[in-house]
């Protein structure tokens, strides 16, 4: 392994409402059909929060305001890249919902305990997935600023 490898910074996140989360099914060869939190990778000099809501609104065309963080993921992709994770919960600003059809097939809310038992070959990354789920059904929520300013 290279020594010198760059990590790859994606911000993540489980929009919610109502006792459901929006979960998107992704186009991308690399994880087709696999069900996803709204995620994508940070662009230099962007700050993790902004990242996020970037990646929600070009999605799924739904304005969110970001509300809490349930932590950082880090793992080694399906590629063998190394990526973190960062994981904001958020809720949809208006219902203005518009699937991005370059990378994303569908889209659904679904009731977040229902996550823990989709199979793992349904999720990207189901091992990461669930673990925020499990979070997200406990509430284990830490205030914004925890990333604030980080990952420029």
């Amino acid at each position: 392994m290279n020594s010198e490898e760059e990590n790859i910074i994606v911000a993540s996140v489980s929009v919610l409402r109502n006792g459901e989360v929006f979960m998107i099914q992704e186009k991308k060869a690399s994880a087709y059909g696999l069900w996803n939190f709204p995620s994508g990778r940070r662009e230099a000099g962007e700050d993790l929060a902004e990242a996020a809501v970037r990646e929600v609104k070009e999605e799924t065309g739904l304005d969110v305001r970001l509300k809490a963080v349930t932590g950082v993921y880090p793992f080694r992709s399906a590629s063998g890249q190394q990526v973190i994770l960062f994981h904001f919960v958020g809720e949809a600003a208006g219902d203005a919902l518009r699937i991005q059809n370059d990378e994303i097939m569908d889209g659904r809310w679904v009731a977040i305990d229902t996550l823990l038992l989709q199979p793992d070959e349904q999720l990207r990354e189901a091992k990461v997935i669930k673990q925020i789920t499990r979070r997200l059904l406990r509430k284990e929520f830490y205030p914004l600023d925890v990333f604030h300013g980080m990952i420029r």
